[in-house]
Formats: structure tokens, sequence, C-alpha cells
């Protein structure tokens, strides 16, 4: 670990003690959530459109997630990004189980079937953690490998670094290695670019327009998501032609596109629209609303490596490649037994979806390799 020396005493001492110790205590039983409705919900069941995926309730870091599950053998955790849900991993699911491994995908808490706690505070980056180290401990297991996409990639790198005990390997797509979580140079949002009339869209997603613009017409928010920051995208297309993560102010930039990519149906959008239509945008957004609450929480990290085996996958035409190019290139000085980096060609920002059969194959062929 590299100028960067902490003990659990220091992380409690840090920040929120609830927050922090969610990383490090087993799980609890209690619940903390929002009333799920009328009527019981199932305990776990089956998806016809996937025969062989398991889906239950896991009781950890006292909410309960919705998990879906295919295979045995040494297990993997899924984190997905957002908006999304356990779904994205649609493909590395029966992938990862034919190769011989028991894979995992949560819906993180806020998002599709998992509690949704009525406080944004408890939306932290520590929460999220504490909620895989619980699901590990729930699935009975003692070590898992971690990976993560966008949101989930934040999630997974931050586990493996205070986590090492647990988790024996980490896979990040699509945002690299961040000291902190979110850079070392200062609270995160006084830092995001801003103009008159645009900001950083991690600025736009913490506003009370973003909730209300992305839940208004579901179709239309998923297949403008999907089609907009893919790499079937034509060069010039972006948001309102503004820059790489740039969003308007005030919203009003969704349209609809004519077709979508070949990699997405309607079909696929109809999950996801099912989905948000059970869990609503608070929860999901609730996490870009913590941003500069997990850096602080984060502060005895500053420097700290992660030590375990990684493996970064991105593609060449995603945006957030593009926004963190100079992390991507520094990434390796404090992961340093990260593997070479794989950019996919014309891929954009939903590396696993766009490239589904690449991406599972480098994962099994890390995963193999440990």
């Amino acid at each position: 670990m590299r100028d960067a020396r902490f003990s659990r005493r220091d992380m409690l001492w840090a920040g929120s003690a609830l927050a922090v110790g969610a990383a490090f205590a087993a799980p609890l039983k209690s619940a903390d959530a929002e009333p799920r409705g009328a009527g019981p919900e199932p305990t776990s069941w089956m998806d016809p459109a996937m025969p062989e995926v398991t889906h239950r309730m896991v009781e950890t870091n006292g909410i309960r997630l919705h998990v879906a599950e295919q295979g045995e053998g040494p297990l993997i955790i899924l984190c997905h990004g957002f908006p999304e849900c356990w779904y994205s991993w649609r493909h590395q699911l029966p992938a990862l189980a034919k190769a011989g491994f028991r894979a995992v995908a949560p819906d993180l808490r806020g998002y599709g079937r998992s509690d949704r706690p009525e406080e944004v505070g408890k939306y932290t980056i520590l929460h999220d953690i504490g909620d895989i180290v619980g699901l590990v401990d729930a699935l009975g297991a003692k070590q898992a490998v971690i990976a993560g996409h966008d949101v989930g990639a934040a999630i997974a790198w931050q586990t493996a670094l205070l986590r090492p005990d647990r988790f024996r390997a980490v896979i990040a797509l699509s945002p690299p290695f961040r000291s902190r979580g979110f850079g070392d140079s200062g609270p995160p949002t006084t830092l995001m670019p801003r103009t008159e009339n645009a900001v950083f869209y991690q600025l736009f997603l913490q506003t009370p327009e973003a909730e209300a613009g992305l839940g208004r017409d579901l179709r239309l928010t998923f297949r403008y998501q999907f089609y907009t920051l893919s790499g079937d995208r034509p060069p010039s297309a972006g948001v309102g032609g503004l820059p790489p993560g740039m969003m308007p102010r005030k919203g009003g930039f969704l349209t609809d596109p004519a077709s979508l990519p070949a990699w997405i149906t309607e079909a696929d959008i109809d999950v996801y629209v099912a989905e948000y239509t059970r869990s609503g945008f608070r929860g999901p957004l609730a996490w870009w609303r913590n941003i500069d609450r997990g850096w602080e929480l984060l502060a005895p990290l500053a420097g700290a490596e992660v030590t375990i085996p990684a493996l970064y996958v991105a593609g060449e035409r995603d945006f957030v490649a593009a926004v963190f190019s100079q992390d991507i290139a520094k990434q390796s000085a404090l992961v340093p037994k990260l593997r070479p980096p794989i950019m996919l060609p014309g891929c954009g920002h939903w590396t696993q979806q766009e490239r589904a059969p690449e991406v599972s194959t480098a994962m099994i062929g890390f995963l193999r390799s440990l």
C-alpha cells in the first residue's frame, strides 16, 4: 500500500460509524426499508424466459437484496450500473455457469426488487460495499471474485480495496480505478465541469429534474440511453451537441431513436421498464446524491493500492473512458496486479451487453488464470 496505512479504527473515526461499519460487519437480520406493497412477495422463483436462472431474496446488511443466480463452483458477484439492474448480466450468467462458476447478479439497494431505504443518506458507496460483503456471507462463501460495470465498477474497485480478505480478484467494466472512489483532488462535485447551460452528468443526476425527466416515459428513457451511449451512435451524436459527459441543465434532451442497436431488443427494454416501474429512480439517483459523502468516508484510503489481481475492460467509444482517460492511463500505479487493459473497438458504454461474447471470454480467461 502506497503512503496509506489505515486500520478498522481509522475507518470508524473517519466517518459515519453506521456506514463504515457496514463494510466490515456481519449481515443483520432486520430490514429497514419502505413497504413492499400489498401482499407477500415470493422469496425464490424461476423466470420462464431464463429457466436456468434462480431468483431469490437474500438478507444482508440490514436489507433484502434480490439476486439472480446460475451455476456451481467458485463464486463471482456481478454488480450492475446505472440505470440498469441484474438483467444487464443476462449474457454472462449462463456463460460463467457453463465455464464452472457460480454467478450471482444482485439488484443493488434501491433497484428492482431489492429494498429501497427511505433515507437518501443510506445510499453511500460504503452501504453498497457492506451489502456485497454481507451477500458473500449470506451465500455461504468465504471468498468471491467481484465484478462491476459503471456504478457497479466503482463499488467493485473499493470493495476489492477494503476487503482483500473476502475478494480474491476484481473485474471492472468502464470506470477505471480512482483513489477514494472519486479521485483525490477535492470534493468531487466542486471539481466537475459546468457552464451556464450545461453541467457534468453526475451533477445533473443529483437534481429533481433528473428524477422527473428519466421517470416520465420509461420506454423512451431506456431506448434513448441504450442508443445514445452505445458504440452504435453516429460519431456526431451526443447530448445536445455537448462534450462527453455534459448534460443540459434543464433536461429535455431525450429523443427516441429510430431503431435500437442489434445487441438489445424491445423485449429487453420491456424488462428494464418493468423493473423501473417497480422501483422508480429515487433509490438509483440517491447514490449520485452521496458522491461527496462517499469521498469523505473514503478519506483514509487516499493513495491505497488494490492488492488483488484485477482486470479492466472498456469500450473505445465509451464516454466514461473518454472522460476518465487520464485515470485509465495511470491506474496501474495503484493496481499493481492489473492485467493489460482490454479496450473493445467500436464499443460504447454498455460493455457487457454490447460485446457479450468478448466480455464473457475475457472474464472467464481471467478467472481461470487466478
